[in-house]
């Protein structure tokens, strides 16, 4: 074939071919386009599934830590025992008096059934030992039964601090004592006497409602300071080798509760179970589980469990550290 008949006939015809097979796919594009579903990303492609955790054999330790403050004790009421008149005055303000030193000697007259009378006197004596922060009782005034005719501050100091109610659920059976350790003081020691209290109702109708308060006495013999700053830890008990879940996993903390149990086909259903003892972080189950079920690790629909200690609260975090709110 000569050069002159391929450029004239072969070369147009093989562009002709190319032009129509581009052509072709164009169409197939434009009119027939690819039939196979296309998946949207925004669509999950994945199941949610719930956190899930086995019922576990570990130790609970059901430690309370509370932030508390070291005060002095309160002053203690010196009484008149006699309704009379002051005869002679043996302390003054300020002075350092023993449990029984006397204070002041009251007078009174006394009548008798049968209109006679005699004269009556009546030794008040300090009911401890302390410093008289107050007395201004002067010869010739004139007390009647119960009032107070000065106030002895004893050299003895106690630790107090809030704690929150729903914590007693953690100290159903109250301890005696606990454990303090004062910021910048000396060595952990044990405050004794230790009792909880509540606000009484109605004792002040005007002011707002407060927390119960823990209060031990601190030991004589120990050296602290009014206003220093201390951390209480307050034993509730320890439990060795018991079936633990995580307090997230339970509706309810103390005594009783219930738990998502998982079916063998992945559906879930309400237990209930029986507790014991928590460390804020798991729980103690005396009844209800066995070793090895697997539970919901957070309950349905319950609030975001809050990311550290409540105000006045303290807490482990689980590397030794105790963190307070």
């Amino acid at each position: 074939m000569n050069v002159g008949v391929a450029r004239k006939w072969v070369f147009p015809i093989i562009r002709i071919l190319i032009f129509l097979a581009i052509a072709g796919a164009l169409v197939k594009i434009a009119f027939f386009g690819d039939s196979q579903p296309v998946s949207d990303a925004a669509s999950p492609a994945g199941q949610i599934v719930e956190p899930q955790v086995p019922v576990t054999i570990g130790t609970i330790k059901n430690d309370v830590t509370l932030r508390g403050t070291v005060a002095a004790d309160d002053a203690v009421e010196i009484k008149a025992t006699l309704a009379g008149q002051v005869r002679a005055v043996m302390v003054s303000q300020g002075q350092y008096v023993d449990t029984g030193t006397e204070i002041l000697t009251l007078r009174a007259d006394v009548m008798n059934p049968d209109g006679t009378s005699y004269v009556d006197y009546e030794t008040v004596v300090s009911p401890t030992a302390g410093v008289l922060s107050s007395f201004t009782a002067l010869a010739g005034q004139t007390f009647a039964v119960g009032d107070d005719v000065g106030k002895v501050a004893p050299p003895t100091f106690h630790v107090s601090g809030p704690i929150a109610p729903e914590q007693q659920y953690r100290l159903l059976n109250q301890p005696t004592e606990a454990q303090v350790t004062i910021t910048g003081g000396p060595a952990p020691f044990s405050c004794t006497g230790l009792t909880i209290a509540a606000p009484v109702a109605g004792a002040d109708p005007g002011a707002a409602p407060g927390s119960p308060t823990v209060r031990c006495a601190v030991p004589v013999d120990m050296t602290v300071f009014a206003g220093l700053s201390a951390e209480l830890t307050l034993a509730g008990g320890v439990a060795t080798d018991v079936l633990t879940i995580p307090t997230t996993a339970v509706e309810g903390s103390s005594q009783t509760g219930n738990v998502f149990f998982v079916l063998p086909d992945g559906a879930t259903e309400s237990r209930p179970i029986t507790l014991g003892i928590n460390d804020g972080v798991n729980v103690e189950v005396l009844g209800g589980l066995a070793e090895g079920d697997m539970i919901l690790q957070f309950i349905p629909g319950a609030a975001a469990p809050v990311d550290g200690p409540l105000p006045g609260q303290c807490i482990d975090d689980g590397k030794g550290n105790t963190v307070c709110g």
